[in-house]
C-alpha cells in the first residue's frame, strides 16, 4: 500500500486515487494476497448517493456488511 496512500493504523490506508490508480492497485493488490485468508476491503468516502453495495468493495474474504440504519445523535 506504501505509494497508494497514508498510513492512518498498521493496516488502514487514506488514498486520494483517480479510478485507473485505483484499479491499478487493485490488481497488484489481487496478485499478492492469499485469497483464503486475507480481506482487502476498499471504501469510497464520496458521497451518499450510492448503494454502500457499491461503495464498499473486497478482494479475498468477503465481509458481511450490517444493514443500513439511521442514526441520530
Amino acid at each position: 500500500m506504501r505509494g497508494y496512500g497514508e498510513a492512518l493504523q498498521y493496516s488502514v490506508f487514506l488514498c486520494e486515487l483517480s479510478l485507473k490508480e485505483r484499479a491499478i492497485m487493485l490488481t497488484e493488490l489481487d496478485e499478492i494476497i492469499n485469497h483464503d485468508e486475507d480481506c482487502v476491503m476498499t471504501i469510497d468516502l464520496g458521497g451518499i448517493d450510492r448503494d454502500i453495495d457499491v461503495r464498499v468493495t473486497f478482494l479475498g474474504v468477503k465481509k458481511e456488511m450490517p444493514g443500513r440504519q439511521t442514526l441520530i445523535i
